[in-house]
């Protein structure tokens, strides 16, 4: 398969760069035309961001999985799609070839079919990192449903919060899962959301660690017997429902600086146009290359660099269901090995992490393979990035330190594999349609090199964000209202004096823990969920690991008794409530927090504290007791 869009020389990228500014309808439907449409669009692009009101290839008609499976078949039938290492490394992995996958997706699209699921049903998808969490994605797609995938380590609690935001009448889940040496009950998790959910009609269980399940007569169906169903039936195939392009594909919930979590909605033919595009140009895929992408499919970078991106190239993914750490810290060197990877995509905080073990796990492996490392999460910083390059890529393989979100659908600005400059820790420069601009508080923009602001791009690319389900006004607000006529993105940036961009860290109050965004108002809203707690306040700090670790400062009524049996019960609270991806680093018990005349907390001084920066508290004079801010730094932890 070969891709007319590629970038194959800085010469193309500038000659592509300048086309998507000067004729981005031009651009974007010259790339379009790579795909398969059952119908040409009328319009490339229609849009504004005051509403914000956007739409990519309206009229257009598609389905995304007939770009992922169907188009394949009669060249790339027998290639593998996907391979699947399991948590356990003596386990017998598993290669689904194209047309494995495809007549897995159809039997399952038919599960879906025959319990009831239509075109525009919302299915929740609740799953270990198992082939068929790919498969259940796919055959939501397939009949036009729309999915929204949760990370398997968020609690009952988020489950319910995200199940009645969208409505989601059908489940799809796992007895449990494994990760690491861990068994996650996600059945049981499950059932303790439904307490609260009582509308869902449907919840089909996969088989995957036999622990024992509670399975409710008329709504709970094992994967297994209902598969079973269908081969009865002659395995009847599922022709791919006509989507619009402007359709709703999926709703992923991401955390903001509000308590509640905002189900970000992607659409059908933007999004698969952009993740192609990007996942060819950035990672310099060539065809029989095989691609490992080490997240997990319950966040943005598993949907689009694990399944749509890849597949609708038609390359070989790697899907791992366990952590870099166990049995040992060499499993993902020994994954390479394995499978002579290619490109491997992977997250600052599990370099760090494997840092931490030293050399030994990487020598006793031929990572030679190896052609392209990538980078995803939060800015890499300049050690990891050179121990990155130097003891896994040998000083042979770019780096593509990639800078996207959950908003966005795709990757916007990265140098791309060995054919634009990189600079360590630099994001370096945007895609071809991406553009980017720094502005100042007031939304003045900072034209010229050598200059830091807030990072916002004026012109939108097909996978934007369209709306936050059932609340666009929270979309306008979140991304479009700070700077009218400007998507927002809520991160600090400086450009160089060479233009290259180095994203800084949010500017908003969301925290960036391990590459996954969490919101200091939803840990907030938790940790004063706490039986003793009057008040608190959270902010980040630099973390060796994380990149970023919660701190929380907590108001506590009565005596404390035990400081630290105190700290597990809020942290337990915590986890119980958002999951164990937020548990508080440090909890610090203070009297008071630093508030202005008007009641709001100066998180910026708590924020300094946290970080060591006690001589660098600034201006204290607007607070309404400055005495407090005295007693916090003296039981800084």
């Amino acid at each position: 398969m070969s891709y007319p869009f590629q970038i194959k020389s800085i010469e193309q990228y500038h000659a592509a760069y300048k086309k998507s500014v000067a004729d981005p309808e031009g651009f974007w439907g010259e790339v379009a035309g790579s795909f398969y449409w059952r119908k040409r669009w009328d319009k490339v692009l229609d849009w504004n961001f005051k509403d914000p009101d956007i739409k990519w290839f309206s009229g257009g008609k598609l389905n995304i999985t007939e770009n992922c499976l169907d188009r394949h078949l009669g060249t790339l039938g027998n290639k593998p799609a996907i391979i699947w290492e399991s948590n356990d490394p003596d386990e017998h992995h598993r290669v689904l070839t194209y047309r494995d996958l495809y007549q897995k997706v159809v039997q399952f699209a038919n599960v879906l079919k025959n319990n009831g699921v239509k075109k525009g049903d919302r299915v929740c998808i609740y799953m270990g990192m198992v082939p068929e969490l790919a498969i259940a994605v796919l055959a939501t797609a397939r009949i036009g449903a729309v999915h929204s995938v949760i990370f398997g380590g968020f609690s009952a609690q988020s489950i319910a919060d995200r199940l009645q935001d969208a409505q989601s009448e059908f489940i799809v889940t796992c007895d449990g899962a494994y990760r690491g040496n861990k068994d996650i009950p996600l059945k049981s998790v499950i059932d303790d959301a439904l307490v609260q959910c009582r509308f869902v009609k449907k919840v089909v269980v996969l088989t995957r660690t036999r622990i024992p399940v509670s399975m409710i007569k008329g709504r709970d169906l094992w994967w297994e017997d209902e598969i079973k169903k269908v081969e009865t039936m002659g395995n009847p195939d599922c022709p791919a429902e006509e989507m619009n392009a402007e359709d709703p594909l999926f709703i992923l919930y991401t955390s903001g600086s509000t308590g509640k979590p905002k189900g970000v909605v992607h659409t059908c033919g933007g999004y698969m146009v952009y993740t192609t595009y990007s996942f060819v140009n950035v990672f310099q895929y060539n065809p029989g290359d095989i691609h490992f992408c080490t997240a997990d499919i319950g966040w943005i970078t598993g949907h689009s660099y694990i399944v749509y991106g890849p597949l609708c190239a038609g390359a070989t993914s790697v899907l791992f269901e366990g952590v870099p750490t166990w049995p040992d810290a060499g499993r993902f060197w020994d994954i390479v090995d394995k499978y002579k990877v290619n490109v491997l995509y992977t997250a600052p905080t599990a370099i760090r992490s494997l840092m931490s073990y030293g050399l030994g796990p990487v020598h006793s492996h031929d990572l030679s393979s190896l052609k392209v490392l990538g980078s995803v999460g939060e800015p890499i910083n300049e050690e990891a990035w050179h121990w990155y390059d130097e003891n896994i890529g040998k000083g042979k393989c770019p780096i593509v330190d990639t800078w996207w979100q959950t908003e966005t659908g795709g990757i916007l600005i990265s140098n791309l594999a060995g054919v634009t400059p990189s600079k360590a820790s630099y994001a370096t420069w945007p895609l071809p349609g991406i553009q980017p601009v720094l502005v100042d508080e007031s939304g003045n923009e900072l034209e010229g090199n050598g200059v830091s602001g807030n990072l916002c791009i004026k012109f939108p690319w097909p996978s934007i964000i369209r709306t936050t389900y059932n609340d666009h006004e929270r979309c306008r607000t979140n991304y479009f209202a700070t700077y009218p006529g400007m998507y927002f993105t809520g991160d600090g940036c400086l450009r160089d004096e060479s233009g290259y961009y180095r994203i800084t860290g949010r500017v908003d109050d969301v925290l960036n823990v391990s590459g996954h965004r969490i919101g200091t108002a939803e840990v907030e809203n938790a940790i004063n969920m706490h039986a003793g707690v009057i008040e608190s306040a959270v902010v980040g700090y630099p973390h060796d690991i994380k990149g970023q670790g919660i701190y929380v400062y907590v108001i506590y009524g009565n005596t404390h008794g035990d400081e630290n049996l105190t700290r597990q019960d809020i942290a337990q609270t915590v986890s119980r409530i958002i999951g164990p991806i937020a548990r508080p680093d440090k909890i610090q018990f203070v009297s008071g927090l630093p508030k202005t005349r008007s009641g709001k907390i100066m998180r910026r001084i708590l924020r300094k504290i946290a970080e060591g920066e006690i001589d660098n508290i600034g201006d204290t004079s607007a607070l309404l007791d400055p005495s407090v801010v005295e007693e916090i730094k003296k039981g800084r932890l």
